[in-house]
């Protein structure tokens, strides 16, 4: 007849790999009986102390997590923080833009409430769900890669050096940063293709400044993105809240310049959905020149007080 240890061995092992059970089942029936004759020799009843000895051991799939050669788990306690960092900022930054897209593509094209409804619906819900889906598989793939192993085999020389803590802190700041920049980039090109309108595709940027200024936008969001890997490599400091007021000031200044002299956006596409809508033409203008010279204001701010606080703390530290 079968034991309970006979059956926790089996139930254990089946969650390894067939190579690992033959040495799983040996040191485990080891443990088992050594605890259980410690157990029957402090004068306990044999059966009682083989259950009390499995008891202590726990769940099988749990204690078999503890033999095994790769994790048990989707996303381990190694990445799950830094998973969940992640995904919150990615999907806070796709989302929004992706619905918004379908929205206008949507209200351009004349489609019903319902149908402009179900689409924006739609794509925010699949935009999620990808988002969720590959953030989640590139997690994955890092706690089971090589380094992520040996990373779990902890050692003195594996102690980070002083500041180091605030640098893994800065890393959903850069993938967001980066992400951000990524998408923005890919529709100023994208754009190019055409918007449908009324079932024709219009670019929504004035073709001419390819001329001259799409390119120029294109080169300053990479120099953006190089200076969110020198945030995160070195923190803020000084030096990069300085260089943070020419980046916004040469974005900011041009596209407000393009904007308010009627340059910025293709005429085709303005005729194509019957701009100017009556007085309603400066109000937006004006709201969207606020925003932009707002958003630029805050973010040289927002560098400035960061690298406050980051030499404030270096100094404390």
């Amino acid at each position: 007849m079968t034991t309970l240890t006979d059956r926790y061995v089996q139930a254990t092992a089946r969650y390894l790999p067939e190579r690992q059970r033959p040495e799983l089942a040996r040191e485990l029936r080891e443990r088992i009986g050594d605890r259980r004759d410690a157990m029957v020799e402090a004068g306990h009843d044999p059966d009682d102390a083989e259950r009390a000895t499995l008891v202590e051991l726990g769940d099988p799939a749990a204690l078999a997590a503890g033999y095994a050669d790769r994790p048990m788990h989707l996303i381990g306690p190694r990445t799950y923080l830094a998973w969940l960092r992640v995904l919150k900022l990615v999907l806070l930054i796709a989302v929004p833009i992706v619905t918004a897209i379908s929205l206008l593509a949507q209200l351009l094209s004349g489609a019903t409430a319902g149908e402009v409804a179900a689409s924006t619906f739609g794509a925010a819900l699949n935009t999620a769900l990808q988002v969720l889906f590959w953030v989640t598989l590139v997690f994955a793939v890092i706690d089971r890669s090589p380094a992520a192993s040996k990373a779990r085999a902890w050692t003195p020389a594996q102690l980070p050096a002083v500041h180091d803590e605030y640098k893994a802190k800065r890393l959903p700041d850069l993938v967001f940063s980066l992400i951000a920049l990524t998408v923005f980039a890919v529709l100023i090109v994208w754009q190019q293709t055409g918007i449908p309108v009324n079932g024709e595709p219009i670019p929504f940027l004035d073709p001419s400044l390819w001329s001259f200024w799409i390119p120029w936008f294109l080169v300053l969001i990479a120099l953006e993105m190089a200076f969110a890997g020198a945030v995160y490599a070195w923190g803020w400091n000084w030096w990069l809240a300085l260089v943070n007021v020419p980046l916004n000031i040469a974005f900011a200044v041009p596209a407000l310049w393009l904007l308010t002299n009627g340059m910025l956006v293709n005429p085709d596409f303005l005729d194509a959905i019957g701009w100017p809508w009556g007085d309603a033409g400066d109000v937006i203008t004006t709201i969207v020149v606020v925003l932009f010279v707002f958003g630029a204001v805050v973010d040289i701010i927002d560098g400035a007080v960061k690298a406050y606080r980051a030499g404030k703390a270096r100094g404390l530290a």
